[in-house]
């Protein structure tokens, strides 16, 4: 005989167990329609729009994917190595310096610490829509312009980054420092060797934040990025939208195609991505 309080454990654990279901539902949903679009006639999606019944899959057409390696002079191909070889730099540069700032401004005490990190702050919450004009003339200067680099340069000190790394850090015993310089290491060595590895988390919270962010950038590499060849994965699928016609097969087929490499990072680094969250949100 099942007692009033298991009972009531069983109903609120089959509520919250609906729940998660329901709202697991709602984000695949999207994830879903992706897929059953990417493989019917682009011309479904003209005569039916978004509707339920272009979520059945019908008329699938496993040929939609040759399309982005014929369709369009092959761009497609140029277009998700630009992608893949953007997400790869600015991810490990920005990581990397983000985490040197961070960390310094968490263990070391020197003069204007309070100030530059004052500054980190501000610049979180400055738009990049105020940053575009005096950037856009820096890349001019330095003829970055339509290069991979000029992308990422001016956000290789990324505030979030920097801010988040510096939140984790201070949670960090101070011991480590002092051990480490006994040992006879540099303080690049008590870095590498004893630092680093403990900010493992954090390391993997960030690598899925700024891939995401890099992966789905559209307006600064708008601007930086001018011949076809160059273009990121955002920008040429975006291209296939003109006044003259829009060529939805490659469109969805090339949009399903483009969320596998972030997936693949997710996966990769999700042990790491709520720990590193909760731990750099809790200690400082």
């Amino acid at each position: 005989m099942v007692t009033a309080p298991t009972a009531k454990k069983i109903a609120g654990q089959t509520v919250v167990i609906t729940m998660l279901a329901v709202a697991c539902a709602v984000f695949l949903l999207p994830v879903y329609s992706l897929t059953v679009a990417a493989f019917r006639p682009g011309r479904d999606l003209l005569r039916f729009g978004i509707t339920w019944k272009t979520l059945i899959p019908v008329n699938l057409d496993l040929n939609h994917l040759s399309l982005l390696f014929t369709s369009n002079r092959g761009l497609y191909v140029f277009w998700f190595r630009n992608s893949i070889e953007l997400l790869v730099l600015r991810t490990v540069v920005t990581v990397l310096i983000s985490s040197w700032v961070g960390y310094g401004l968490a263990m070391y005490n020197f003069v204007g610490r309070k100030l530059l990190l004052s500054l980190v702050i501000f610049l979180m919450v400055i738009p990049i829509q105020i940053l575009i004009l005096p950037l856009y003339k820096l890349m001019i200067g330095l003829k970055l312009m339509n290069t991979l680099w000029g992308v990422i340069l001016p956000f290789v000190a990324f505030p979030v980054a920097i801010f988040f790394f510096r939140q984790f850090a201070s949670g960090l015993p101070r011991d480590f420092l002092d051990a480490g310089r006994i040992d006879g290491l540099t303080e690049y060595g008590i870095f590498f060797r004893i630092m680093m590895p403990l900010m493992a988390p954090a390391y993997g919270a960030m690598v899925i934040l700024v891939a995401l962010q890099s992966w789905n950038d559209f307006l600064w590499p708008l601007i930086v990025l001018r011949t076809e060849d160059m273009f990121t994965l955002p920008i040429g699928l975006n291209s296939l939208l003109t006044p003259y016609g829009n060529n939805y097969d490659l469109l969805l087929s090339g949009a399903l195609a483009a969320t596998v490499p972030i997936v693949i990072v997710f996966f990769i680094f999700q042990r790491y991505f709520i720990t590193g969250l909760t731990a750099g949100g809790i200690k400082g």
